[in-house]
């Protein structure tokens, strides 16, 4: 188990950036603190300075979150120095505070498969079906996760996009995403992957996989990319597309696509038309032609090891 050091947490919270994202909403609930465009926020209101927004937030060359005040209303520094101005600690005290107030869980064992929410409970929010999720933040939006084989249409929990990340970023899908990478027989390939990765629904929780049993729709659309030439440019161009903030960013299991999570409303009677404007946007756009399936609001999506996926840092990774 990792010590409960700066590394470690920087590892934890995007080089230090979910650190501003969680102190921002302490004193901002509700809102989009922090909006990443390549490795500038811009500029933001800062709480140390009568809520002006004058704080700017940026990850520097040394992969740091960084910040500093257009006003000097506070000196300039790193996440650790922004942290102890909200919590006044220092040294090992504040460490371990970021740490449990995160919910980081540095130093202890994480186990993605616990804390499995039960057929049940998910069945008990059936009443909430084909409702509009206005009512949440889109950080609290859940979708279901099932456990491998693809032929396995049960829910096992439902869970948040903080969930994914970790999952996607951690060591459970390591293994099998090497071993899938390495099949030259792309039919032998595809069955491999079917029978061996976990997967989720981003755009809601169901009863089983199927867009008649939907619970509840997330907010959320996940776009996928097939064989792009250049993964890491358009990864990167994503990042700063001007009309739609990305949520969850990563490689596809087989390393040549991409895995786009955005935000749209919540009404399953509009999620088609919001998968086809979207997917018209992005040929335009990017050149680059999104998988038709996307447009079922039950699209099934493989969640495989990606140590640098992308995670809005609205989210504090304390989401779920």
């Amino acid at each position: 188990m990792a010590p409960i050091n700066k590394e470690s947490i920087l590892d934890k919270t995007h080089y230090g950036l979910n650190i501003y994202a969680h102190i921002l909403r302490l004193y901002y609930p509700n809102q989009t603190v922090l909006k990443l465009i390549d490795r500038d926020c811009g500029l933001c209101r800062n709480p140390f300075n009568a809520n002006k927004q004058t704080l700017h937030v940026w990850i520097d060359s040394s992969h740091m979150a960084r910040h500093e005040d257009t006003q000097n209303a506070i000196p300039a520094g790193d996440a650790f120095d922004f942290a102890r101005l909200h919590y006044k600690q220092s040294g090992d005290e504040l460490l371990q505070t970021i740490n449990k107030d995160m919910h980081l869980r540095i130093g202890e064992k994480f186990d993605f498969y616990k804390n499995r929410n039960s057929n049940t409970e998910i069945q008990n929010q059936s009443n909430h079906n084909n409702q509009k999720n206005h009512g949440s933040d889109i950080g609290e939006a859940r979708f279901s996760f099932f456990k491998a084989p693809i032929s396995n249409t049960h829910p096992y929990k439902a869970i948040s996009l903080p969930d994914a990340f970790r999952y996607i970023v951690g060591n459970y899908a390591k293994q099998r995403t090497e071993k899938l990478r390495a099949f030259s027989d792309p039919r032998k390939a595809r069955i491999f992957k079917a029978a061996n990765f976990d997967y989720c629904t981003f755009s809601g929780t169901f009863t089983s996989r199927s867009d008649k049993a939907l619970i509840r729709h997330s907010g959320l659309l996940c776009l996928d990319f097939d064989h792009v030439n250049n993964a890491r440019t358009l990864f990167d161009r994503l990042l700063r597309d001007e009309y739609f903030e990305t949520q969850l960013l990563f490689r596809s299991p087989s390393g040549d696509g991409l895995k786009w999570v955005i935000s749209i409303d919540a009404d399953p009677s509009e999620h088609t038309g919001f998968f086809t404007a979207v997917a018209n946007y992005v040929y335009k756009t990017y050149g680059v032609t999104v998988d038709k399936s996307g447009r079922d609001i039950s699209r099934a999506c493989f969640l495989p090891h990606d140590p640098d996926a992308y995670l809005n840092p609205a989210y504090n990774l304390s989401t779920g």
